[in-house]
């Protein structure tokens, strides 16, 4: 039970991993982006005869640094854990071992979730939002981390996104069915 390596599976390993449904759209708007500047800054430098090989390279970087910024973690879900991966490495939590879950405001809304085990795992609330599934996996094992008496904190902030993750699938529903 204690191993980091053997969260992945359940019972056999036969549990469904869901992840982030929009992910690649983020990503290649992230590239798009990242593109978009380069070709931009290369157009611009080539018009006004300044370019060089040193500036070309500083514009790559440029570039480069903004893509990095703006490359979304991959989130992932499976039966007791969730994960996040990045472009270095992936994180990840035992869902039925949390210990706290705790909103991070600051210039994009953060959910910090921590489990027994020592994983700490930080993703944007907007990819549970958009994703039902992987909100039902956080929140199976959130309930069964609380029943259990190790969600130390967090409650109220699991249960204010439960509401924000009900009101937004109602919407869905309703503009779906045309009543909205």
């Amino acid at each position: 039970m204690g191993r980091r390596d053997d969260v992945r599976g359940g019972p056999g390993g036969a549990d469904e991993t869901v992840g982030d449904r929009d992910w690649k759209r983020e990503l290649w708007a992230a590239v798009r982006c990242a593109g978009v500047l380069l070709a931009l800054l290369l157009l611009i430098d080539w018009g006004s005869g300044r370019i060089t090989p040193w500036r070309a390279l500083l514009w790559f970087a440029l570039t480069g640094l903004l893509f990095v910024l703006l490359c979304p973690a991959r989130v992932s879900a499976g039966g007791n854990w969730l994960a996040s991966r990045g472009l270095v490495r992936e994180r990840r939590v035992r869902t039925d071992l949390l210990v706290t879950v705790r909103c991070l405001d600051g210039v994009s809304q953060r959910l910090l979730l921590r489990d027994a085990l020592g994983g700490r795992v930080e993703i944007d609330p907007e990819v549970l939002v958009r994703n039902p599934q992987l909100w039902s996996r956080l929140d199976e094992g959130a309930r069964k981390a609380a029943a259990d008496g190790s969600l130390l904190c967090g409650a109220t902030a699991l249960r204010h996104l439960a509401l924000r993750v009900d009101r937004e699938t109602a919407r869905a529903v309703f503009r779906a069915s045309g009543l909205e």
